[in-house]
């Protein structure tokens, strides 16, 4: 997305200003210009503390050899954006399905019967907004200042701890940093139990599952691909045994990367 999305204060975050940052229009053109070469690091929204995975992302390791390299945490915070500042002005709603998501209590309770249109990104809201008084957007106070509008109200998401979590993306693995998560995805063979034996690994030699989570195999209907995140480094001993047991189980096993952890 353009400057002032989310992706771009985590790609701040992560890199700093001194970094030349080159905006996408979509999560596959992020993995597209690592892979070729055109980018030395991709950073993709992978899930959110409110409303879960981002399935785009997930699909996108099924077919690149990307590897993550880093994590990143932000803590998200959504504005209520438009040209005139007052909530009786506003007869439609733009932004980015997510933050529509997160922010549903608040629209229902607050401007009940409004329109909402889902755009490509809060950034892409705050621009339509900037040329049409009638409507508001719901972004980063970032974009509302970048794009010259005044706040309606403030910190609109339902939960007040509201995270996302990113993924930088690269060619290549980096090395073990003695604090660090490995995600893998896998499939499984068609097995009664196979769901417990898969987990046996792990649980033998105390190493946690910090995540879980399943996807359909597009090219096979009713298989799934499970994506795993354990604490450890792919180089732990206790973590390579594991892993090798976990892939006896497996149609097939992918090691994403090995990471430093944000949390």
């Amino acid at each position: 997305g353009p400057k002032a999305t989310f992706s771009h204060l985590a790609t701040m975050q992560q890199f700093g200003l001194s970094a030349e940052l080159v905006p996408l229009k979509s999560i596959p053109a992020v993995f597209e210009e690592v892979e070729k070469g055109k980018a030395l690091y991709g950073v993709v929204p992978v899930e959110n503390s409110t409303e879960g995975v981002i399935s785009h992302t997930l699909d996108m390791f099924m077919e690149s050899g990307l590897k993550i390299t880093a994590e990143i945490l932000l803590e998200v915070h959504h504005d209520l954006l438009s040209r005139t500042g007052r909530m009786e002005d506003i007869k439609k709603v733009y932004s980015h399905p997510q933050p529509l998501a997160q922010c549903r209590q608040w629209l229902d309770e607050n401007l009940p019967g409004v329109p909402l249109v889902d755009v490509a990104s809060t950034a892409t809201a705050a621009q339509i907004v900037s040329d049409d008084y009638a409507a508001a957007a719901i972004a980063s106070e970032l974009a509302g200042s970048l794009y010259d509008l005044k706040t309606v109200r403030s910190r609109i998401e339902d939960q007040v701890n509201n995270f996302t979590r990113f993924l930088v993306v690269a060619r290549t693995g980096i090395e073990r940093s003695g604090n660090d998560k490995t995600s893998v995805m896998f499939s499984v063979k068609d097995e009664p139990g196979i769901l417990c034996r898969m987990l046996e690994p792990f649980a033998r030699r105390g190493i946690n599952l910090s995540k879980i989570e399943s996807r359909p195999y597009k090219k096979k209907a009713w298989e799934y691909i499970f994506f795993l995140d354990l604490f450890g480094h792919t180089s732990d001993p206790d973590v390579a045994v594991a892993l090798d047991e976990l892939k006896e189980c497996c149609q097939f096993l992918k090691i994403l990367g090995s990471y430093p952890r944000s949390m």
